[in-house]
């Protein structure tokens, strides 16, 4: 039985945000053996981000907001699957829904949802959600989860028939994308742009940061200045050539900033 969860942006437990997840979660349900749950962003306490970069580098425990962050993030990490659902307000997700996301700022550092399952829901009226679906699924990505493509769905309220029928076929597909990325291996081979991103990332840390900040010492406890990726994968001759690439070109830009900085 997998565990999957909703992250919903809207406070409307009755909106279009809340009809278009719950029948993608009642589509994915009916593929056999998922059980899930929606949490309403509303009925947690999240604060805003005050920008202090302690998470960045100290750690996050040092975080001067004392909320429900790290109880969203416990229930994202008992997950097997996550989505982030939003109505498109202004050319963007929700208010409540970019408060969480910048509170997880640190993870985009030292991403942790590695082997799960992701994708996003957007509820629109008009124009403008699939710019706002695709940022969600760049966010997922960038969480390290294993992201399957979002949806935009676009109705007026009330919704016509033929908005229904195209919100359901859109959200049945995507459940049963969903489902299936569920129960197939957790750990994938990265692309060239995942592996690219990871070496980079690795060799900027070590490079600039010392062992007081909290990237360093989390890059350095889970191997990763050493591995090929962030977790153990075969990698191929061709992406084990890019990877060792990778590394030289990061050497080189970050090592000359050091120097200059030195």
């Amino acid at each position: 039985m997998k565990n999957v969860i909703a992250i919903m942006g809207s406070p409307r437990k009755r909106g279009f945000t809340y009809l278009s997840t719950r029948r993608f979660l009642d589509s994915l349900s009916s593929f056999g053996d998922v059980q899930s749950e929606m949490l309403f962003l509303s009925d947690f306490d999240v604060e805003l981000c005050k920008g202090c970069k302690a998470c960045f580098l100290r750690g996050e425990e040092f975080c001067p907001l004392k909320d429900d962050r790290d109880a969203l993030i416990r229930r994202m990490l008992d997950s097997d699957g996550v989505i982030f659902a939003t109505p498109n307000y202004s050319f963007q997700v929700s208010g409540r829904m970019k408060c969480f996301l910048d509170r997880l700022g640190f993870v985009f550092h030292r991403p942790c949802f590695h082997g799960k399952t992701f994708t996003s829901i957007v509820a629109q009226g008009i124009y403008g959600g699939g710019n706002v679906r695709k940022y969600l699924d760049f966010v997922g990505a960038a969480l390290g989860f294993n992201v399957v493509k979002g949806s935009c769905i676009t109705a007026l309220e009330p919704m016509s028939t033929k908005e229904r029928v195209k919100m359901e076929k859109a959200l049945d597909a995507q459940g049963k994308c969903f489902h299936q990325r569920l129960f197939q291996p957790a750990l994938t081979t990265p692309s060239l742009l995942q592996l690219m991103g990871f070496r980079m990332a690795r060799t900027s840390i070590k490079l600039t940061l010392g062992e007081d900040k909290r990237d360093y010492s989390y890059y350095r406890d889970h191997g990763w200045f050493s591995s090929d990726f962030y977790y153990p994968i075969e990698l191929g001759l061709v992406k084990k050539s890019a990877g060792a690439a990778f590394d030289w070109t990061a050497g080189r830009i970050y090592g000359n900033r050091h120097d200059a900085g030195a």
